[in-house]
């Protein structure tokens, strides 16, 4: 009867070896899932917000100027800047002599008394005279806009010194068309450094924000 029980017992050991090791796999399986978790929601978020950057949309601010005068000289100037890059000027003017005209931004939007009240060129960073292009201008200097043989003048241009917001803000201030030529500073004339030259005020326009379309 002892050997019957012995027998008996020999194969019970490999069966509580075998019960025995599923228990730490499964724990071990069980671990492995709740770390993975967190990455695979960590990722997720990560993926949104790269999405949901790429809808942002620019904004874009927009200003126009109606010129008039005591001439016949009248026209529109319109104004669009996106975010805070570089403005563009969109111009056209009628009732000129053919040729160039001495176009510019003027420091103030008061026309009570004319053009002439528009004060000098807007120039926040008190330099001389001189072309767009050039490195040393006023923010105000956009050059010559040229009228073809019916007087009109048609132009875009484009300047990252006029910005319709901040502290250089052109809102508010006057665009002025002259009545010859500007000289861009290098005329040599005693004008030259500070208005180009180019001669009286024909008609100016105040500049005002308008809605975006």
């Amino acid at each position: 009867m002892a050997a019957k029980a012995v027998l008996a017992a020999a194969p019970s050991q490999p069966l509580i070896s075998s019960f025995s090791k599923p228990r730490p796999a499964f724990q071990s399986s069980f671990v492995g899932l709740s770390i993975k978790f967190p990455c695979q929601s960590t990722q997720s978020l990560k993926l949104v917000a790269a999405s949901r950057s790429l809808t942002i949309v620019a904004e874009t601010k927009k200003a126009v100027a109606v010129l008039k005068g005591n001439s016949q000289v009248e026209g529109v100037v319109t104004l669009t800047q996106e975010d805070d890059g570089p403005t563009k000027v969109d111009v056209r003017v009628t009732g000129l002599t053919p040729g160039p005209h001495g176009f510019h931004l003027h420091e103030y939007g008061d026309t009570t008394n004319g053009c002439i009240s528009t004060g000098p060129h807007f120039n926040p960073n008190k330099m001389t005279h001189g072309a767009p292009e050039d490195e040393v201008r006023h923010a105000g200097d956009l050059g010559n806009i040229v009228a073809n043989a019916d007087g009109v003048a048609e132009a875009t241009i484009v300047d990252k010194q006029i910005p319709l917001t901040g502290p250089n803000a052109v809102v508010g201030r006057a665009f002025v068309v002259h009545e010859v030529a500007d000289d861009l500073g290098k005329g040599g004339h005693e004008l030259s450094l500070s208005t180009g030259n180019a001669g009286g005020r024909l008609a100016c326009g105040v500049v005002g924000l308008t809605p975006v379309q």
